[in-house]
């Protein structure tokens, strides 16, 4: 597929239409451009980022069963301890990895996949950094779909890399809800197939320009709606039924408001001198 393929020709435009999908799109848009528009951008966009990025892992490292306080997170240093430290640490390093890929990640989608998987891992002492072979096991809290054999998990991300590589005119919003769901339906990874499915809907989100200084930290809102409504959204996508990924997408999109809206609430909290 070439990068100028028309909307007929690509599914993530169609993908665009559904249902819903447009609403969730203006809402995004709306949640965004207040963040961005707030005085305290101007001046601080840097700490707002940092602490966007914070949020965002604890969030991650939440929905992987590692469900800390942000001021534990925020003091903690050791992340070896046990499996739960060792999520949290590992969806800190993804997070600040994801913003150094976007390049990479526009021209080898698969790459930048490989090396998450390889930053997220590095402390389990498996092999990491490619996709599992059939029987290979998989270790994922919270998702209960059937698995994928390891023919299918290898066809479906050669698509999904020529999609991102097309590019296209599907919404941001679509794009990072596809890569999400995709990643997170196929577990194409031995461990932390979700933190790395969330960081590349980071990098999505950062890539297309919808949120450039990373400050509408998704993985705060999948983790506020709750570890039960993230599994059946996903369930939906993986039906691939146009409700079912229609609803997936909405709950992806209201999942970036409510990132926006806890970054509002951080600007807020700088202008009053809170924070």
């Amino acid at each position: 597929m070439s990068s100028t393929s028309g909307a007929s020709t690509d599914p993530l435009v169609a993908l665009g239409t559904l249902p819903g999908v447009p609403d969730s799109v203006a809402a995004v848009r709306k949640a965004v451009d207040r963040v961005y528009g707030h005085r305290v951008m101007r001046r601080r966009s840097n700490e707002v980022t940092s602490e966007a990025a914070l949020r965002g892992a604890r969030g991650s490292a939440a929905l992987s069963g590692a469900d800390w306080a942000l001021e534990e997170v925020r003091r903690r240093s050791d992340f070896g301890a046990d499996d739960e430290a060792l999520a949290v640490g590992a969806a800190l390093r993804l997070t600040a990895e994801a913003g150094q890929l976007l390049s990479v990640w526009r021209q080898s989608p698969l790459r930048v996949l490989a090396r998450l998987h390889l930053v997220a891992a590095a402390d389990r002492g498996e092999r990491v950094g490619r996709p599992r072979q059939q029987g290979e096991p998989v270790d994922e809290p919270l998702i209960e779909l059937p698995l994928p054999g390891a023919d299918e998990v290898a066809a479906r991300l050669e698509g999904l890399s020529a999609l991102v590589v097309a590019g296209g005119s599907a919404p941001a919003l679509v794009t990072a809800a596809v890569v999400h769901g995709e990643l997170l339906a196929l577990r194409p990874f031995g461990s932390y197939n979700g933190i790395v499915a969330r960081a590349a809907e980071r990098i999505v989100l950062i890539g297309s320009g919808l949120d450039p200084k990373s400050v509408c930290p998704a993985e705060v809102g999948h983790a506020e709606q709750g570890r039960a409504a993230y599994a059946a959204a996903l369930a939906g996508y993986a039906t691939g039924t146009p409700d079912g990924v229609a609803r997936w997408i909405a709950h992806c999109g209201r999942s970036v408001e409510l990132g926006a809206r806890e970054s509002t609430a951080v600007c807020e909290a700088m202008q009053r001198g809170a924070a």
